[in-house]
């Protein structure tokens, strides 16, 4: 039997030309619905230690809304958080305003990578990206999260990821966010 590669798909939901979605957000949350969707990246203004985020607003500052993650959060399989800026403002003891809240796979930061202990309601240190260190994790997080003895470095990508990533996903990604290509991919 031939194994299949899977298919990758980038849609940026936002962005009328990057969305295969014809009828907007009620394919993509009936996709949802249907068990259909394996993996979803979710961001917020703010997360907390139980993995709540904020994306509505925090202290005077108002943003965009929480549009539909109340809904995909919870019931997309495999969510994974992500922020890319590592701080005490992002990553806060409790979020202002509760958008959404769910059980993520992972917590992905520009400094490090958690996974979710669902039983334990906390999350947990698996690696801290190159250049950066758990004590500086510890200090740069509001929240209170479990760590093992040793934490690894978070592995390179594979030459086959980098391939992906610096290739086909970042071309697309490059057609509405070019500055953030150039800067990432140096596309």
């Amino acid at each position: 039997m031939k194994s299949e590669k899977p298919s990758l798909r980038v849609s940026l939901h936002q962005r009328r030309r990057a969305n295969p979605f014809t009828e907007g957000s009620r394919e993509l949350f009936d996709l949802a619905g249907q068990g259909r969707i394996d993996v979803f990246f979710l961001g917020g203004a703010q997360i907390d230690g139980e993995a709540n985020i904020n994306l509505v607003r925090a202290g005077e500052k108002r943003f965009p809304g929480s549009f539909g993650s109340a809904f995909m959060y919870p019931v997309i399989p495999r969510t994974i958080l992500f922020r890319e800026e590592h701080s005490r403002r992002a990553l806060v003891p409790r979020v202002e305003y509760v958008s959404a809240r769910g059980d993520p796979a992972a917590l992905l930061t520009g400094k490090a990578l958690f996974s979710w202990q669902k039983e334990a309601r906390r999350f947990r240190l698996e690696s801290v990206h190159p250049g950066h260190t758990v004590d500086e994790i510890h200090a740069d997080t509001g929240f209170g999260f479990d760590s093992p003895v040793s934490v690894l470095t978070t592995p390179s990508p594979t030459a086959g990821s980098w391939r992906c990533l610096r290739g086909r996903v970042a071309k697309e990604i490059a057609a509405d966010y070019p500055e953030f290509a150039a800067r990432v991919w140096g596309a």
